[in-house]
């Protein structure tokens, strides 16, 4: 037993850097470690936190032009709906314009029935039009003239002071497909 309890005892023994003093010094020495660990820890911390910083502002960035991006695709697809037929729209207007002609011929003739049948289809035709986005510009005489919406061909001596820069007479009718002018009212101005 006697063996034991030296062993027993040298254990509870404090040794050198076991005693009070070696273990202060070391927990300044670990400490001191600590310290500049913390210093470069929080110097890493707010470059990632920079880094992260810079990153979401790239994202930020990056999702906002995506945004844009579809919202102008997006306006522009409408667009292009609204006026994918605008080229052929174009093109049946001078037929729209000869059924006009029609018309009024047929009216001063005495065969009311062809006169019917022709303002039948005109109708129709004018009605498939319209449910593809033309409107008539309106363009009657006695309204002020404005440049950015008729066409003036010619002007004339007005026939009185109050016909001063209005229409005198419409030539021709101008239409619009959407929002956009196709084609514009020809019209005679009093000067």
């Amino acid at each position: 037993m006697s063996n034991k309890s030296k062993v027993e005892e040298m254990e509870d023994e404090p040794t050198k850097g076991q005693t009070g003093e070696s273990t202060e010094l070391n927990d300044d020495n670990m400490g001191a470690n600590n310290a500049k660990d913390n210093e470069e820890g929080i110097s890493d911390e707010d470059k990632l936190r920079e880094d992260l910083a810079k990153e979401k502002e790239k994202f930020l960035r990056l999702f906002a032009e995506f945004e844009n991006y579809k919202r102008r695709t997006s306006k522009e697809r409408m667009d292009l709906f609204k006026t994918a037929g605008q080229e052929v729209i174009v093109s049946l207007l001078p037929v729209m314009d000869d059924f006009d002609r029609a018309l009024k011929e047929l009216s001063k003739s005495e065969d009311k029935e062809m006169f019917k049948g022709v303002e039948l289809i005109s109708n129709k035709f004018k009605e498939t039009l319209k449910n593809k986005g033309l409107e008539q510009v309106e363009a009657n005489p006695g309204d002020t003239f404005d440049a950015e919406v008729h066409d003036a061909i010619t002007q004339i001596p007005a026939p009185d002071k109050k016909m001063k820069g209005k229409i005198i007479d419409v030539v021709e009718k101008g239409f619009k497909l959407g929002d956009r002018i196709i084609r514009h009212p020809k019209v005679v101005v009093g000067n």
